[in-house]
């Protein structure tokens, strides 16, 4: 361990809690890790347990539902004590004791529930609030009001929920949450909040719900049972289903500052031995949600204001994986404790690697968010983009092989990269041949752009897997069919993709996306860029944050659309900054020509002009898969790896490798 990041592996207490040190699993929904009777299966027990194992000091297990009938979720989602409490505790037992084995904590986080921002309505519901406000989804639908003999009930199912995870072996619970513009968020936020009972009006009666779930949880386990709130200490709203960005000058419409810092002293006074802090709400989703476009650390601006006003610890996550921005901001006191999910699913052995000075080896997360929020949300299962067995540890486990195979992987990609590593872990012999001379592949411009620097450590994580298990690497092998290597027992061939091209005519010079992000060519702007998929998006950013006068020339009626990110924030976000840093949008437009002095647009039946000192093209990538058809024709065992295969993405590339490669 580096002697500046000893301060994480101290002692902290939460409470009555000891943790043998300051790094938190935060907690993330866990759909597909319950079954439809509310229990733990099998596989979410192995996917906590597997993070017990590589060393965090404390699991907050997220989220369960407290209750299922003033808000009715149906069965299958989350896990939830109160459904069928015998089974809850015949699973969970299992998952406290393995958890604890490893000297972790393990809390379980409970909910008060979604309100107006849920995503699963059973049919004939409506969704519910403080009042009838409007539904974070889709405003046309007005929420149904609970009532007062409701609240009073959920209030009750907080305190038997944790009462039964006491008695399942968890250390303590955490709120889910007066955070992120759930239930109880939406009755502390004056916005919201347009009741005439008790638990409306004051700011006291606001958080009167919140004070009395830690009075009845206190009252049911004993005053010694740890209680955190996940707190939001802003919302960063601008109005319903309008968030705003960090650098924004806006009005605030939720929770501002001040007042998250006087309900902060509140909640302490009520009894919480901790807060679990951040910023944001679904309004600005990816504030709760941080895509790469935020610096690391983004909250601890916000907890270091918030620790001067409470004395109970703070939890900070956040893009918190640099350990020694996280050392840091112990050591300055800007936090108590570290908490990390999204990393956590990248790698479950991050924290025993970085105690044991093994930091490089770390794989790191990239903020993607397709495998976890981005799945999570569509599919209901929680995954890693660059970890394919995140909640899939027992399935997906690597076996050693009996009879190992001499495997040629064409193409030295992600996907190439993925199936060597993968083979040479269960004994396989592999060898890569590149037709570059450096790994990595298309990673290398979609990693170009400043905010992209954790991509660029994956490439770099991927080389050093690659030299310690001594896999042979031929760079500049550009095979064709009459010379692909002899002798091998399988092929895969992860020959990925090369961008689309087509001819504008003479004018001013026409470029690739990939020849701009990596700097291959001089040019100067103005820009257009051609395409707003991802990459166009992420390239005109990347330009306009240079100081770049950029356009985007999109044929669909929006950016972001077929080709956009999964998950929800990071469209928004992107969308948002597009249009924070004034970059002309043409929807519905495709390029015509160009000229001395720009782009011709066709759009709705005319032609316009943009002006352009350069045009970028970032129209998609065709598959390179030639080789495997020659593979085919000569009777070969092969194998068709990621965007050789399918053009898609990162998670696709990794997850086509590991599976080939762990069952060859």
């Amino acid at each position: 361990m580096k002697q500046d990041l000893q301060i994480l592996f101290t002692p902290a207490q939460i409470g009555a809690c000891m943790l043998k040190n300051r790094f938190v699993m935060a907690p993330m929904g866990p759909a597909g890790l319950a079954d439809a009777q509310g229990a733990f299966t099998q596989t979410g027990i192995d996917f906590y347990v597997e993070r017990a194992k590589g060393g965090v000091g404390l699991i907050i297990a997220g989220m369960c539902y407290s209750e299922n009938t003033v808000e009715r979720h149906g069965p299958g989602t989350m896990p939830c004590p109160t459904l069928n409490p015998v089974l809850f505790k015949r699973t969970a037992k299992q998952l406290t004791e393995r958890v604890h084995a490893y000297d972790a904590k393990i809390f379980l986080q409970i909910s008060a529930g979604f309100g107006r921002v849920t995503n699963r309505i059973p049919p004939g519901d409506l969704p519910i609030g403080p009042s009838p406000i409007p539904y974070r989804w889709d405003p046309a639908i007005t929420c149904r009001a609970i009532s007062t003999e409701e609240v009073q009930e959920i209030v009750r199912a907080m305190g038997r929920a944790a009462a039964i995870a006491k008695e399942c072996g968890f250390d303590g619970v955490e709120i889910h949450a007066m955070h992120e513009g759930y239930l109880l968020d939406q009755f502390a936020m004056e916005c919201c909040n347009w009741r005439t009972d008790q638990y409306g009006g004051s700011l006291e009666n606001r958080i009167r719900m919140a004070v009395e779930i830690v009075q009845e949880i206190k009252a049911a386990c004993g005053s010694q049972f740890p209680v955190v709130m996940r707190y939001s200490t802003k919302s960063f709203m601008k109005d319903f289903g309008r968030g705003a960005l960090p650098d924004e000058d806006f009005r605030e419409m939720g929770r501002d500052m001040a007042e998250g810092l006087q309900i902060a002293g509140l909640l302490e006074q009520a009894g919480y031995d901790a807060l679990d802090a951040d910023v944001g709400c679904y309004d600005s989703w990816y504030w709760n949600h941080p895509p790469m476009y935020f610096e690391k650390g983004m909250y601890l601006t916000y907890n270091e204001e918030l620790k001067r006003h409470v004395s109970i610890p703070v939890l900070t996550a956040g893009r918190m994986d640099d350990p020694e921005q996280a050392a840091a901001a112990v050591a300055e006191g800007r936090t108590d404790l570290v908490s990390m999910a999204r990393p956590l699913l990248a790698d479950p052995a991050l924290i025993r690697k970085l105690y044991r000075g093994r930091r490089e080896d770390v794989r790191p997360c990239i903020s993607c968010q397709e495998g976890c929020m981005g799945r999570l949300k569509k599919y209901l299962h929680i995954s890693c983009a660059v970890n394919p067995a995140a909640a899939r540890e027992r399935e997906m486990a690597l076996t050693p092989v009996v009879t190992p195979k001499r495997v040629a992987v064409l193409g030295g990609g992600v996907a190439g990269c993925e199936a060597a590593r993968v083979l040479a872990l269960r004994g396989h012999r592999p060898e890569i041949f590149e037709r570059t001379q450096r790994l990595g592949g298309n990673l290398h411009p979609a990693s170009a752009p400043d905010f992209k620097e954790d991509e660029r450590k994956l490439i770099a994580w991927y080389e050093k897997q690659i030299s310690d298990r001594k896999v042979p690497v031929h760079f500049g092998t550009d095979l064709t069919a009459e010379t692909l290597p002899q002798g091998f027992d399988a092929y895969l061939v992860a020959t990925g993709s090369r961008p689309v091209t087509f001819s504008l005519g003479d004018g001013v010079p026409v470029f690739t996306a990939a020849q701009i992000l990596q700097n291959e060519v001089t040019s100067q702007g103005p820009y257009v860029v051609v395409g707003g998929g991802l990459v166009g998006c992420e390239t005109a950013l990347m330009l306009a944050l240079r100081g770049e006068q950029v356009s985007i020339v999109e044929g669909l009626p929006a950016i972001l659309g077929q080709n956009g990110p999964l998950c929800y924030a990071n469209t928004q976000m992107l969308q948002d900054l597009i249009a924070f840093h004034h970059i002309s949008v043409h929807t519905g437009s495709l390029a015509d020509h160009v000229d001395g002095q720009g782009l011709v647009v066709a759009s709705g039946g005319e032609k316009h002009h943009i002006p352009a000192g350069a045009v970028v093209l970032s129209v998609g990538y065709r598959s390179e898969s030639v080789l495997y058809g020659a593979l085919q024709a000569a009777g070969e065992e092969a194998y068709l790896l990621g965007d050789a295969r399918r053009v898609s993405n990162i998670m696709y590339a990794i997850w086509d490798a590991y599976e080939v490669a762990r069952s060859l």
